[in-house]
């Protein structure tokens, strides 16, 4: 098997180094690794990418590659440059250092890469590490995601859910709950949460220089989303996986418009 991994938090994150592991032994040993991750930080850039300018691709070693792109861009840059056409079986996206559950899946460069290579036609799961009290006293805060990787990656691909002659084919969002290892209860299926009364916000600051900033802020992480979504099987000890698409639209209330504008 051809696996290609990719993240946001950057080609040095030790998320990435967790994420090799995973995917080596996903691939097997006759099977092969290819990174291609971005340069620098990329969090919170969702699924943009560098439309209007070039981006530097340098190679680091052997099937391991940085761009100074999004985590889109390098799925892009992998599929169309670094693998020459040999396209991989799979793209695994991560593991990300904080959670991407409920309101932050869509601001997750993370999820980002991962729905690009679902656009391209390749299966893609995404990975991340809910971090927390329990996970900040470890040696290995990835000590969840490390441990468990592989056995539900595989438990993913045994599925055979994929719907691979969809337009919008799925892929699948993965959160580790912020427990050691051993602590992990099992896995759930769950769907994409809310959490209510925290949002993303804007953190104005003044320089010493006198000019006004803004940090850009998230709210508490720690809210549970409604029962039996992600957010919400994490906090509880259970390592949530979510089927996604990048369809957008809102089916449910699709007929009531339609009447509606008759």
């Amino acid at each position: 098997m051809r696996i290609l991994i990719t993240n946001d938090d950057g080609i040095n994150a030790p998320g990435l180094e967790v994420l090799a592991a995973i995917a080596a032994e996903i691939a097997g040993p006759e099977g092969e690794v290819w990174t291609v991750a971005p340069a620098f930080e990329q969090s919170g850039v969702g699924h943009c990418i560098s439309y209007t300018h070039p981006m530097l691709i340098a190679k680091l070693g052997t099937r391991r590659y940085a761009t100074e792109g999004s985590p889109a861009d390098c799925v892009l840059a992998a599929l169309y440059d670094v693998l020459q056409g040999a396209a991989p079986d799979l793209v695994l996206s991560g593991v990300n250092r904080g959670n991407n559950a409920a309101e932050n899946t869509l601001y997750s460069g993370t999820i980002g890469g991962a729905m690009e290579a679902a656009l391209q036609g390749i299966p893609a799961i995404a990975l991340s590490q809910f971090m927390g009290p329990q996970t900040a006293e470890l040696d290995d805060p990835f000590q969840a995601a490390r441990q468990h990787g592989a056995a539900v990656v595989r438990r993913i691909l045994d599925t055979g859910l994929w719907q691979p002659e969809a337009d919008y084919r799925l892929f699948y969002n993965v959160n580790f709950p912020p427990v050691a290892g051993a602590a992990v209860k099992g896995i759930r299926a769950a769907a994409q949460g809310f959490r209510r009364d925290t949002s993303f916000s804007a953190d104005p600051h003044i320089s010493p220089s006198g000019k006004r900033f803004l940090w850009i802020k998230g709210g508490p992480q720690h809210r549970p989303t409604a029962p039996g979504t992600d957010a919400a099987v994490n906090l509880d000890g259970y390592i949530s996986v979510t089927p996604m698409r990048a369809d957008l639209t809102a089916h449910d209330v699709l007929a009531d418009l339609a009447a509606g504008l008759a």
